[in-house]
């Protein structure tokens, strides 16, 4: 006898939620205003695929939006198994949406000049980009570029995400500071850089490394085999007693990255959406997928 299995028979356009849309688009937007209007105003560089939107827009007079999807959309193709269904299409959205904006905000410009204050124009650059990553992140999507290439990198090379970041940002900014900006303007674009980073962190609830998860689900080994297949991180299972009822359950432990929460939300919500999930900060989280790799080495970041 056939049993429909639940939300997995469900198309995937309706598996997509409308509020998460919604907040991703908001998002692009705040993200590509602070762009157009504090980093291409004043002369300020960015890491990532976006820094390389902004040096071939000040060398070759290319345009932002367009080298955006031509940069993100090959990047993204390739690494959609990593990111999975539903951040797939959440990043698409991201990504066609920043261009979108970038192309509108280049042509309705509010002009903002503060090349004689430069402090001010970094700590607005940094707070727009940070806040429009950080909603964008929020809510399941991604902009693309250097996370996939990251997540790439770690699983074909080895390398940890952390240091595959670090070392792809800091190539572009550097470029950017030897071909079009001066030394004041790139120690003000790396002061940029790291406002964002640390607004990205307070908009995801804290800057702790990981998230502990205890979820209690009547279906807790398929949860615990997807998320194994499809996050790569180890589940936990514990043995629970219902103190009311006396009902004999698996209680399911993981630890995950706190830009990977959604997504375990998402696994566990197709699966039972009725389960009991609580989520707490980690502060130190030691052991394999964290500080040692899957071979229990060291990871360097």
């Amino acid at each position: 006898m056939h049993m429909n299995s639940g939300k997995e028979e469900i198309p995937l356009i309706f598996s997509l939620k409308y509020k998460n849309i919604f907040f991703i688009l908001l998002g692009s937007a705040i993200f590509s205003f602070g762009l157009v209007h504090f980093n291409i105003q004043n002369n300020l560089g960015e890491g990532g695929f976006t820094g390389i939107t902004l040096l071939l827009l000040f060398l070759f007079n290319w345009d932002p939006g367009l080298m955006n999807i031509l940069l993100n959309v090959p990047v993204l193709i390739i690494g959609w198994r990593i990111l999975g269904r539903n951040t797939f299409f959440y990043s698409l959205i991201g990504i066609f949406a920043v261009s979108i904006f970038i192309w509108l905000f280049q042509i309705y410009t509010i002009q903002i000049n503060l090349l004689n204050d430069m402090t001010l124009a970094a700590l607005f650059a940094g707070v727009f980009v940070g806040v429009g990553l950080g909603i964008i992140f929020k809510f399941g999507g991604t902009t693309g570029g250097v996370d996939i290439l990251a997540r790439l990198i770690h699983k074909y090379w080895g390398w940890s995400m952390g240091r595959a970041m670090f070392v792809f940002d800091s190539a572009v900014i550097f470029t950017s500071i030897i071909t079009y900006l001066n030394m004041i303007q790139g120690m003000y674009t790396l002061v940029a850089v790291y406002i964002a980073a640390r607004v990205i962190d307070l908009i995801q609830e804290g800057a702790y490394a990981a998230r502990g998860a205890t979820i209690i689900s009547s279906k807790s080994e398929s949860i615990a085999e997807r998320i194994l297949k499809e996050m790569d991180r180890g589940v936990t299972v514990l043995e629970g007693r219902g103190s009311f009822t006396g009902e004999r359950r698996d209680v399911l432990y993981c630890v995950v990255g706190k830009n990977e929460i959604v997504r375990l939300k998402n696994v566990i919500d197709s699966i039972d959406p009725h389960a009991f999930v609580a989520v707490t900060s980690v502060h130190d989280v030691l052991g394999e997928g964290f500080t040692l790799d899957e071979n229990k080495k060291p990871i360097e970041y």
